[in-house]
């Protein structure tokens, strides 16, 4: 397994982030094996939300962090300040409140990575700003940044806290890869940077060597190697058939199977490496359910892709 480190932390961790939202405690037997059979496959780096599993992936991975005394060697993606309750909550008040909470469910002092998992356009950043500047400062939060936040905010955050001396948003986890998101998977405020229309997004990401965390990288199991035109409905969850079932995807699904025959690869093994060779710094979280797609997901970091190759997967 690959690996790199991010600012902000003292840890090398894996190049492929896996995403935890089957992680729970209704299913702690398993979700531990997956957890530890992610490990020994080189994966230190899991990607959580207050929200996900009702709190319980929160819960689950804190109970296994401390059963296997491994805090320090993994690396934790955690989110808050999600809508809730009829209203937005991008607000000082709900990032301190969820802030502590995931504090309190990971039974952790500190968190590598805290996204908020929203943004609220009609909110100032500069007390945002001050807030994650202040938990980073008190170290419960080791580096800061947004989730489906635009870089547009992302500039305007950071040239914000360049005028206050403060630390930066250093991180964002928009969705991205191969598919595109052509309708917001989970209604408005969903935030991707694929296809055309995100070049100035990656181009923005590339110049500020801003890490990019990317969701949804196969597209919500678009590009699993399962779906066809004949079975997608079958297999597919709701926000993937509104946000990647798309003819547009299925072209791009039809171009990564003929590479993968040709490559003796998988079609997910090219949908990761597709992210991996981009010239700008991403990172897939992948929902890997098994050991096999945790095998499968590590393998593809040793699959490069020229930039034919990438032009030809994007026509």
């Amino acid at each position: 397994m690959k690996t790199i480190k991010l600012s902000n932390s003292n840890k090398s961790i894996s190049k492929i982030i896996m995403g935890t939202m089957i992680i729970g405690l209704a299913n702690y037997d398993e979700s531990a094996k997956l957890l530890d059979d992610a490990m020994k496959n080189g994966i230190n780096a899991f990607d959580l939300a207050l929200v996900y599993g009702g709190g319980d992936s929160e819960r689950a991975l804190g109970k296994w962090m401390q059963e296997r005394g491994n805090r320090e060697d993994v690396y934790i993606i955690t989110k808050g300040a999600h809508p809730g309750d009829g209203r937005q909550r991008v607000t000082p008040a709900d990032i301190d409140e969820d802030l502590m909470e995931s504090l309190s469910r990971l039974k952790s002092n500190y968190i590598d990575a805290y996204l908020l998992h929203r943004d609220d356009e009609s909110q100032a950043v500069g007390p945002i700003m001050d807030t994650l500047h202040k938990h980073q400062a008190a170290g419960r939060i080791r580096a800061f940044g947004g989730s489906n936040w635009t870089h547009q905010r992302i500039a305007e955050a950071n040239a914000y806290a360049t005028s206050k001396n403060q630390s930066l948003m250093t991180l964002s986890s928009p969705n991205y890869g191969l598919c595109e998101q052509v309708n917001d998977p989970w209604g408005p405020g969903c935030v991707t940077i694929s296809g055309a229309a995100g070049a100035d997004a990656r181009s923005f990401y590339k110049d500020n060597d801003i890490p990019v965390m990317a969701y949804s990288s196969l597209g919500r199991g678009m590009l699993s190697g399962r779906v066809t035109r004949e079975n997608y409905k079958d297999i597919l969850d709701g926000a993937a058939l509104t946000a990647y079932a798309h003819e547009v995807n299925f072209i791009r699904l039809e171009r990564a199977t003929e590479m993968a025959e040709q490559k003796g690869v998988t079609v997910p093994q090219i949908a990761l490496a597709y992210i991996l060779s981009q010239q700008f710094c991403v990172l897939p979280i992948v929902g890997t359910a098994s050991l096999k797609e945790i095998e499968e997901a590590t393998a593809a970091c040793d699959i490069i892709l020229s930039e034919e190759e990438l032009t030809r997967l994007e026509g």
